[in-house]
């Protein structure tokens, strides 16, 4: 494995939000180990395949997943382009930062127009106005046009249960679905990427990440984030149990009421299915106080669209969505 050595500005190693300084100097850290896991398989992938690209949405995750990139090509520049399957429902100051940081560090992106796909009839918008499960067939087509043999996301297997099954280096059939059944063994950090022609491989370098570690490993490192993580007074609703923002997607209903309420977003995607918590949490720091105190994973506790059944989310990789 890759080891990437990382010492604060006080020159111990392992100290960060929430977790004790190392007490063994040239030991690893909990983060360091994580980050030095997520740095050798971006090696392992440039490496072994031909035309791979990064997944980017401006959330959380795809900005550390970005970040660790970043660090395991250094100095050199990255050697993927990014791609962005956009519902058109997304939250604009997400998308702004996505904007920002592709070009910042001058990464070609690659946006797939979910509404495109409407306008000219691929795709029929759902009656619940949500758009997240319409993903699936503009990412297969950019993954198409791109000739892309693989593909980095930021999911994690803490999210949700059909992710916790899921390996690292993901076989996708010719048709980009994920059938259980050819899972590879992953022993000793051994990444099998071999596939057939048409098929590729989705790849999860923070797998093994929980979002305390995300977290953890953002303040460690200072990275920037959009302030939607954070707790800022908005204008929202309730349905199911959720404080969902209102927009041109169909909320609210008549006999739904808007407030302006302070919340911060745990998790980002299409504005239609990604609820809002009740949050004091302003800072870095805060939010990691109030994730340890939390009994609800991110998704559980916010997305409507793993709701709509007991298997959803699997429903969905085994239709090619990531």
């Amino acid at each position: 494995m890759t080891v990437v050595h990382h010492r604060s500005a006080g020159g111990s190693t392992g100290s960060s939000a929430g977790r004790p300084a190392n007490p063994h100097p040239y030991a690893l850290s909990h983060l360091e180990t994580l980050e030095s896991e997520a740095v050798h398989i971006f090696r392992e992938v440039a490496g072994e395949f031909e035309r791979p690209v990064i997944l980017f949405s401006g959330g959380k995750d795809s900005i550390v997943m970005l970040h660790l990139a970043l660090k395991a090509f250094a100095p050199a520049a990255v050697p993927f382009s990014l791609v962005h399957v956009d519902t058109g429902h997304n939250f604009p100051e997400v998308l702004a930062y996505r904007d920002r940081t592709a070009a910042g560090h001058g990464l070609r992106l690659h946006i797939a127009s979910v509404q495109e796909y409407i306008d000219d009839g691929r795709l029929r918008e759902r009656p619940d106005g949500t758009r997240n499960p319409l993903q699936t067939v503009p990412l297969l087509d950019a993954i198409a046009e791109g000739r892309h043999d693989a593909v980095f996301g930021g999911g994690r297997r803490d999210e949700e249960k059909a992710r916790a099954k899921e390996r690292v280096f993901s076989l996708r059939d010719e048709f980009g679905a994920w059938d259980p059944r050819r899972q590879r063994p992953e022993l000793w950090a051994l990444y099998n990427g071999r596939h057939a022609p048409g098929e590729h491989v989705r790849v999860f370098p923070l797998s093994n990440w929980t979002e305390l570690d995300v977290w953890q490993y953002i303040a460690r490192e200072g990275i920037e984030l959009p302030q939607i993580y954070f707790a800022h007074k908005r204008d929202v609703f309730a349905r199911d149990g959720m404080w969902l923002a209102p927009g041109a997607w169909g909320g609210p209903k008549d006999d739904e009421t808007t407030e302006r309420r302070r919340i911060r977003y745990r998790t980002v995607g299409d504005m239609s299915c990604t609820g809002a918590v009740d949050s004091d949490a302003g800072t870095v720091e805060q939010v990691i106080t109030e994730i340890t105190t939390s009994r609800i994973t991110e998704r559980g506790a916010t997305r409507a669209d793993d709701k709509l059944s007991e298997a959803a989310m699997e429903d969905r990789k085994r239709e090619g969505y990531f």
